[in-house]
């Protein structure tokens, strides 16, 4: 039980040049304290530096090879020493060495002859302040680390959360696979070729990037809404089946407003999933739908989206066509561009096809060909 006592007593390490003043002062201070003792400046610093449990230093200043005054700016130079407490315990008693003593950091400055009664009340006070401080910075750290990991939580949950609203939407058309992925990765990897453009530069920081990755999941949400008998018809749909289909556009946008109307607030992510949701539809040259939008019209997020999603159902197997090749779908594609697409985003593809064509055998269905 004693051996524990002592060991969790402070550690103070007392530096001084001359033998019976390191005696004198084990003699005060042991009593109360652990204390270990350096008689230079260098044997000083390594003792420091290789002590984590050091509480405080008790520090001579005339000191032949390195005074005091450098041993402490080395200390306080240090990372690993800075937080020591420095305490100069010398016979210099001109204001100038005690001024210039704080000035290098050290808490306190007792002048020799020395008063017991002294050194220990300004020992026990500048302990219980390091150990204070000690406390508050462990607690700050563990206040940081906890705000981290609830932070991750509610963003794993988050995403969790989009991913399952988008599973619902694939289900009712279960012969898209791993489109919501793949498109995920897609809308990625043209934002960040297209944020060194000077067209989206400013739009397109990494903030950004993250967000269209979390929302275009949700760009399908929509057929939710839309009847088996037309989301799932094998042929071609009629113009009245066509026009009811049109309509996940809305119906999607309508239910992440809805979604964001019950939190009170605005998201930033829902604002760009709406984007995408009511807009990845439009065309360049205002043929598309709902609103008929065109060029710069329509939200940065949704022409990104409207390409990606468009390679994704060229290259993918449906009831109603067999899955094309890279080269077709890109063929395909680029006959669009300044029609059906912004011509610097087709453009951004063609000079990432290989990322895409990576993305799509990593993350491939198990019955298409990606050829």
């Amino acid at each position: 039980m004693l051996e524990t006592t002592l060991q969790e007593r402070p550690l103070i390490l007392v530096v001084d040049d001359t033998a019976v003043n390191l005696g004198l002062m084990r003699d005060l201070l042991g009593q109360h304290y652990r204390i270990k003792v350096a008689n230079s400046g260098v044997r000083a610093l390594q003792i420091a530096r290789t002590t984590p449990t050091l509480g405080l230093v008790l520090l001579d200043i005339m000191m032949p090879e390195m005074d005091g005054y450098e041993v402490c700016r080395q200390l306080k130079a240090d990372a690993s020493t800075r937080d020591i407490p420095v305490i100069f315990l010398t016979a210099r008693s001109d204001v100038r060495d005690e001024q210039e003593g704080f000035e290098l950091g050290a808490v306190d400055y007792i002048t020799k002859p020395i008063s017991p009664p002294i050194i220990l009340s300004r020992v026990r006070t500048h302990l219980a302040l390091k150990a204070s401080a000690d406390f508050l910075k462990d607690k700050n750290l563990f206040l940081e680390q906890e705000v981290q990991r609830r932070t991750e939580e509610l963003r794993d949950v988050q995403d969790v959360t989009i991913i399952a609203m988008a599973s619902l939407a694939e289900t009712r058309d279960n012969e898209t696979g791993n489109h919501i992925v793949r498109t995920q990765h897609y809308v990625r990897a043209l934002a960040r070729h297209l944020s060194t453009h000077p067209r989206f530069a400013s739009a397109l920081d990494e903030a950004m990037i993250e967000l269209l990755f979390k929302s275009a999941p949700l760009h399908d949400i929509g057929k939710v809404g839309i009847a088996d008998s037309i989301l799932l018809k094998p042929g071609k749909l009629t113009a009245e089946e066509f026009e009811v289909m049109k309509t996940h556009t809305t119906l999607g946008m309508e239910a992440i407003a809805c979604a964001e109307a019950r939190l009170g607030k605005d998201v930033p992510f829902l604002r760009c999933a709406k984007e995408i949701a009511y807009s990845h539809q439009e065309k360049w040259d205002g043929s598309g739908y709902p609103l008929g939008l065109a060029g710069d019209a329509i939200p940065l997020s949704a022409r990104i989206m409207a390409i990606a999603d468009v390679y994704d159902a060229l290259i993918s197997k449906r009831v109603y066509k067999p899955a094309f090749s890279h080269e077709k779908a890109m063929e395909i594609i680029q006959q669009g561009r300044a029609s059906h697409f912004d011509p610097d985003v087709t453009d951004a593809l063609v000079t990432i096809q290989q990322e895409f064509q990576a993305i799509a055998a990593k993350h491939s269905n198990a019955d298409d060909d990606m050829g």
